[in-house]
């Protein structure tokens, strides 16, 4: 029963790593524009509005906090709000439930683009591609090749060599993508 529970977990925090736009924001460097930006994204998100499915969400899990199907449909309903703030808390949540589960450092890595916090983003990013398993790459193919997309992009300006090992991974990944051959002929020509 518990493993498939897990397995059932996984599934669908796997089909939530894909919801959810993904902005793509320039590297922050300087920590006052950091933080100005991060109070911006908070106060913005203080505007969204709950919907019925986000209310009976958040229910179930006061009722059971450690349900991580629950959390998950949570955090993609928050997603789909764009609800960032609590969208992160709730991926956050998921990771010390399943620190082992990959798809949820994705997740957020997604949520903190959408707040405009490219520093952390790239964190989770990192540790999303760290923690993908080799059988579960080929399930996470486009999950990785943003995942790398992202990490080369925010370190096209500081560590091209490090940059140009993501792109080429990213390419590996999903080589039709023309943002990444576009930033692969930057890096490399």
């Amino acid at each position: 029963m518990k493993f498939e529970m897990l397995a059932n977990t996984k599934r669908v925090l796997m089909a939530a790593a894909f919801f959810g736009t993904v902005s793509l924001a320039s590297a922050q460097t300087d920590k006052k524009e950091t933080a100005a930006k991060a109070e911006t994204a908070v106060t913005t998100q203080v505007a969204v509005q709950t919907t019925p499915e986000i209310e009976g969400l958040k229910k179930q899990v006061a009722a059971n906090p450690k349900d991580a199907e629950a959390l998950s449909k949570l955090a993609v309903a928050y997603q789909n709000a764009s609800d960032w703030n609590n969208s992160l808390q709730t991926w956050l949540q998921i990771s010390t439930l399943l620190p082992e589960w990959a798809p949820a450092y994705y997740s957020q890595g997604i949520a903190y683009q959408n707040l405009k916090n490219n520093e952390s983003a790239k964190a989770a990013y990192e540790k999303y591609v760290t923690m993908v398993k080799p059988e579960e790459v080929e399930a996470n193919k486009k999950n990785l090749a943003y995942a790398h997309f992202f990490i080369a992009y925010a370190l096209f300006e500081t560590d091209k060599n490090a940059a140009k090992t993501h792109i080429a991974k990213s390419l590996q990944y999903d080589p039709g993508n023309t943002d990444a051959q576009n930033l692969s002929q930057s890096l490399n020509g």
